[in-house]
């Protein structure tokens, strides 16, 4: 936390005698500042916020104030970072209620001002008047610390360890402006403030901010547990619902398969009436339109352009794939490898393995939902119809939230029917949801850490789905206690729980409980992840699996680990080509785009200053290329896989002119951009498939990796750290002179966008 004086609100110093002021911002050290206000009385349905003026929080709207998290049972607190010669911040302290359409309460009198982390004035309470005659009162407190600037722009681990988080809050608000300089952000100088986050935007409000949230609560709203939006598993009648989801329709209903009424995507939509594919864009499964009679045939070899070829009949080429309804809806949106193999699963193997049910299997705080999200990921963004089913959601919305580590174990009756019960449905959603809504792959996520338990899942999916048991053992003590602190954190188990040592130590009864009845799987097809976390070492042992899609998943698991680390996305700079409209090409920088890549350069040495393992990825285009050639003291590597999009016999026109000399291929890219392919080109589905490797590889990495390509090709990349749907890929907005930030860690993914130029 640095070593210099620390101030509270009286101005007593902590730290021997008080520095002279001049010498508070010596060597660029900044001030972490605390702020903390204590009631033993709080009102459970109001939260103190904080707002006020820049950098603090940078808007006195109410509905922009900063929740503080709370420290204890009667303290919460609110941490940020400030130059020690910072103007002074003014703010004030307000409750907000619980339900958004109730009023704030702001503090009683002036203004707060803070200076040099020290609260100017008397030292005074904060009081809010709830009504004419009651007022509430919180004590207020300020600590201040120096803390080296170094830490905090190199990297979010940097201060993650140096700045001690509170128990609540994974990482503190942090605000670093120092004074800025005199030359223009985006004119001709390609210099970067110290202060990186000068440039910082606000992320979509669909970005990739899992991390910020428990893991398990994005998962598959349990669909028989849900009834009108009340958690009921029964109707007036004592028959089971099942409310399904699809496409944003929603409907309630009892569960008999044969009176259900479903709702799944219009297959005719994406298959003729007679199951004849007609094909512009062969290998995807879409809605394809017929060609001239007078046009030669499109071969696609797999990924990339297609090779052409003549028409024996020279009229539209069609392929009979003869498929029955079941077949059509486990069919992934998807071209190339993926799409061939998918038909020859779905063509040659038994019916029940035209749908997969991953089971996880492991005691808790193994990674196990961690695991199940990111293959969760990765299978949506291959194009395969995916979900994950987490037991702990049912539990949770079956028998509250408030049940001990007396409830998990082996011996208490009603505590293992109740959880046989809520995994029983866990399982029945999820093979429903594949028999009838057209599902691929199911993620199930639970301990399942007995042959008894797992038996009866397997009985469940006999004839309907293969089952793959994906086991996570862990022996590490350092991570299992990680994970433990993690949980205690962010669970819902223990939302209500103020007592953190109380926590923890149910939290560790209920995993003994579990351990003194665990076997480690040995039947069936399985994968066994042992001591694979931290990406050195490990094994995985594989048992039974064959068939394309399971040599993914074990492919993409060997892959995976959860070290923290960060990757940037960004396009090349501004190209000559950009400046005329014009789409593909390899021309070279505009003006414009030069002073990006230097200030590139700059950012890259600003905020990877420690991290001297990174590395910077481009691809063959010269324009990504000269981009990344003012950075140095990193390792800078080629991929051809990161080329943009190839837009075939369109490369180099623009919009415009396509639309004037090729209306149709115009019109047939605008109805679907997702599957369209440029004549003798790609199409975005084609860009996902080459992309794969490069997930894989920086799914592997351990360090940071810059990127530096296109707009189609990091539109598919973000996707994938998004978890996007991939028929919004095409219309994600990725705009020049701008860094996404994604970071990747055992909390999930996060993102931060930096703009540093117009």
């Amino acid at each position: 936390m640095g070593t210099g004086a620390s101030k509270s609100t009286d101005g007593a110093s902590h730290g021997g005698e008080e520095e002279p002021e001049e010498n508070l911002d010596q060597a660029g050290d900044q001030l972490y500042v605390s702020l903390k206000i204590e009631n033993y009385k709080r009102k459970g349905d109001l939260t103190p916020h904080v707002y006020g003026s820049v950098p603090l929080v940078g808007s006195w709207d109410s509905s922009k104030a900063l929740p503080m998290e709370r420290e204890s049972q009667s303290t919460w607190e609110l941490s940020f970072v400030v130059p020690p010669n910072h103007e002074t911040l003014d703010f004030k302290f307000l409750l907000k209620p619980m339900y958004d359409n109730a009023p704030c309460i702001v503090e009683e009198g002036p203004n707060r001002l803070l200076t040099r982390g020290t609260l100017q004035g008397d030292a005074r309470l904060a009081l809010f008047r709830l009504n004419a005659d009651e007022i509430f009162e919180f004590r207020v407190f300020i600590h201040a610390d120096k803390v080296s600037p170094f830490y905090l722009a190199a990297s979010w681990r940097a201060y993650q360890e140096n700045l001690r988080p509170s128990a609540v809050r994974g990482i503190p608000d942090v605000s670093i402006n120092s004074v800025p300089e005199l030359e223009a952000e985006n004119g001709s100088s390609a210099s970067l403030e110290l202060d990186l986050e000068h440039y910082v935007i606000p992320a979509p409000s669909t970005s990739a901010n899992s991390g910020l949230v428990y893991a398990a609560n994005n998962t598959e709203t349990p669909s028989s547990l849900t009834c009108a939006g009340v958690f009921n598993n029964m109707d007036g009648s004592g028959n089971v619902l099942h409310s399904f989801k699809d496409g944003g329709v929603s409907v309630d209903q009892p569960a008999s398969k044969k009176d259900m009424e479903v709702i799944v995507p219009d297959s005719s939509r994406m298959y003729s009436s007679s199951g004849m594919v007609e094909s512009k864009s062969v290998g995807t499964f879409s809605p394809f339109q017929k060609q001239d009679s007078h046009r030669e045939l499109l071969v696609d070899r797999g990924v990339g352009s297609p090779r052409r070829g003549k028409s024996a009949s020279a009229s539209t080429f069609t392929i009979d794939l003869k498929m029955d309804t079941e077949t059509k809806n486990s069919m992934p949106a998807a071209a190339g490898a993926v799409a061939a193999a998918a038909v020859a699963d779905q063509m040659l193997g038994p019916k029940e393995d035209r749908h997969l049910a991953i089971v996880l299997v492991g005691l808790p705080a193994r990674g196990k939902t961690f695991t199940a999200a990111k293959l969760t990921r990765y299978l949506r963004w291959l194009g395969h119809h995916t979900k994950h089913f987490n037991v702990g959601k049912y539990r949770r919305l079956k028998h509250g939230v408030n049940q001990s580590a007396d409830f998990f174990r082996a011996d208490n009756p009603e505590g293992l029917e109740a959880r046989n019960e809520v995994a029983a449905l866990a399982m029945e959603d999820m093979i429903y949801w594949m028999q009838e809504g057209g599902g691929q792959v199911g993620i199930f996520d639970a301990t399942n850490s007995t042959k008894k338990r797992r038996n009866m899942l397997m009985k469940m999916a006999e004839g309907k789905c293969k089952i793959i048991f994906l086991e996570t053992i862990c022996n590490d003590e350092r991570i299992i206690e990680r994970n433990i602190r993690l949980k205690i954190q962010q669970s819902p188990d223990y939302a209500e729980e103020p007592d953190y040592e109380a926590g923890l130590r149910d939290f560790k009864d209920r995993l003994s409980n579990y351990e003194k009845v665990y076997e480690t799987v040995e039947e069936g097809s399985y994968i066994k992840m042992i001591d694979t976390v931290s990406g050195h070492g490990g094994q995985i042992q594989v048992n039974n699996i064959s068939g394309y899609l399971p040599g993914r998943i074990v492919f993409f698991l060997v892959n995976t680990h959860l070290t923290p680390r960060p990757i940037f996305l960004t396009r090349h700079g501004e190209s000559k080509d950009n400046v005329r409209g014009r789409i593909g090409g390899d021309t070279g920088l505009s003006n414009r785009g030069e002073v990006y890549a230097k200030k590139l350069a700059n950012f890259v040495e600003k905020r990877l200053k420690s991290e001297r393992a990174a590395s910077i990825w481009t691809s063959t285009l010269q324009r990504t290329i000269l981009t990344a050639s003012p950075i140095v003291g990193f390792p800078k590597i080629q991929w051809r896989a990161l080329d943009e999009i190839n837009a075939g016999v369109c490369d180099g026109m623009t919009y415009e002119e396509i639309n004037k000399n090729m209306p149709e291929e115009y019109e047939a890219r605008k109805k679907d951009k997702l599957r369209y392919r440029y004549p003798r080109g790609e199409s975005y589905l084609d860009v996902i498939q080459r992309l794969e490797p490069v997930i894989i590889e920086l799914e592997r990495q351990r360090a940071p990796v810059v990127v530096i390509s296109d707009q189609a090709v990091l539109r598919a990349l973000y996707a994938y750290f998004a978890d996007r749907p991939l028929k919004e890929i095409p219309y994600i907005e990725v705009p020049l002179h701008t860094i996404i930030e994604i970071q990747m860690g055992v909390t999930g993914v996060q993102e931060k966008r930096y703009k540093l130029m117009d």
